[in-house]
């Protein structure tokens, strides 16, 4: 049984469409025009080609036809891809939909995010870094905001606490080209209650995981203010349609009727941080120990563990133990640098996998 989960392993989805040319971009507005707020039930707005030059433009009907002769993506996350403000004053980008949209990327998918904010602008004098970066590597649809979601982290005796300063606002799935529906994956990545489930129905991918974060965070929406958990209450039918609900040990007792459901089924998860990962399937639990590597930076590795397990867990040859383990070891070495750039390779986690994956399962 081969362990690959680049794209050749996971084929090429029955609605894919052949590649066209990318449309040419469209002149950059004058210097010093004012940016408006669009209504996110218009055409959206696309982050993607190989120039730095020009890689955010918006789409008119000549770009849409552009985007709709791409390749479905093979895996799509939907979420805000959040600016998190850092003591210095500066801002990173992070947020699941990028942490995790990295790592199916790196383990050699193809990848399409939905997202809504802005980006390389400055909000409220800090300057938000742009998705340019990451544009020879994702597809990025991004809906109009007038600045992205932005979180503040303080750590203190090993607890974080969050706050939000400001909201990007709801993702309209509405906005999702017909095609890219049909991905393999789709992760439904919220972090700040962006993802109305009720849109949810009109996705139709071959497996669908989640990781339900955003639907438990609640904060004065207004002015901003001190995240709080929140009791998490999914619809029956998303609920019945989730293949895999992953969330972490500070998050269970909040969750813990939605992820024994979706387990008893399918798969649920716990993340236990350095510690592994709990899993349930079809009834079933195991526990499956992490891998002892230097940590420098947990940030992410969540994100991480997740699109890796709903990846490996996507090849119906896989059982649910491969996929965790396989998970555990992305994670892992995630936890090696700080920032998205931690994410590792395919290459990365196969060779810590050969060197180091016959861990004890603990049932």
């Amino acid at each position: 049984m081969s362990d690959s989960t680049g794209p050749d392993r996971a084929g090429s989805s029955a609605s894919d469409e052949p590649a066209g040319d990318r449309p040419a971009p469209r002149p950059a507005p004058p210097i010093g025009s004012r940016r408006k707020e669009r209504d996110p039930s218009l055409p959206p707005r696309i982050t993607r080609g190989r120039s730095s030059e020009a890689t955010r433009q918006p789409l008119g009907d000549r770009a849409l036809r552009g985007l709709q002769s791409q390749r479905t993506p093979q895996y799509l996350v939907i979420g805000h891809i959040v600016a998190d403000l850092l003591p210095d004053g500066g801002a990173v980008l992070g947020g699941t939909a990028l942490y995790s949209a990295l790592t199916a990327a790196r383990l050699g998918w193809r990848v399409g995010v939905l997202t809504r904010g802005a980006y390389g602008v400055t909000v409220d004098g800090v300057s938000i870094p742009s998705l340019d970066a990451f544009a020879d590597e994702l597809s990025i649809i991004t809906q109009d905001a007038e600045s992205p979601t932005v979180f503040v982290n303080e750590y203190a005796a090993g607890r974080r606490t969050q706050t939000i300063r400001r909201w990007a606002g709801p993702i309209d799935l509405r906005g999702l080209p017909p095609h890219w529906r049909n991905a393999r994956v789709i992760h439904l990545g919220p972090v700040a209650q962006e993802i109305d489930s009720r849109q949810t129905g009109a996705l139709t991918p071959s497996f669908l995981g989640a990781t339900p974060q955003g639907w438990m965070r609640e904060w004065p929406r207004g002015p901003g203010g001190r995240v709080k958990l929140a009791q998490l209450r999914l619809p029956a039918e998303l609920l019945g349609r989730l293949d895999s609900l992953v969330v972490s040990d500070e998050e269970i007792h909040l969750a813990r009727e939605a992820v024994e459901r979706v387990g008893a089924r399918r798969l649920g998860v716990v993340t236990l941080g350095e510690q592994g990962a709990r899993i349930i399937y079809g009834g079933q639990r195991a526990e499956l120990p992490g891998f002892p590597l230097k940590t420098l930076d947990l940030t992410g590795a969540g994100d991480v563990f997740a699109a890796a397990f709903f990846i490996r867990a996507a090849d119906r040859d896989a059982s649910a133990i491969t996929a965790g383990r396989f998970a555990n070891a992305a994670a892992a070495l995630s936890l090696r640098g700080i920032g998205p750039t931690s994410v590792p390779t395919l290459a990365e986690v196969e060779t810590l996998l050969a060197t180091d994956g016959d861990r004890t399962v603990r049932p």
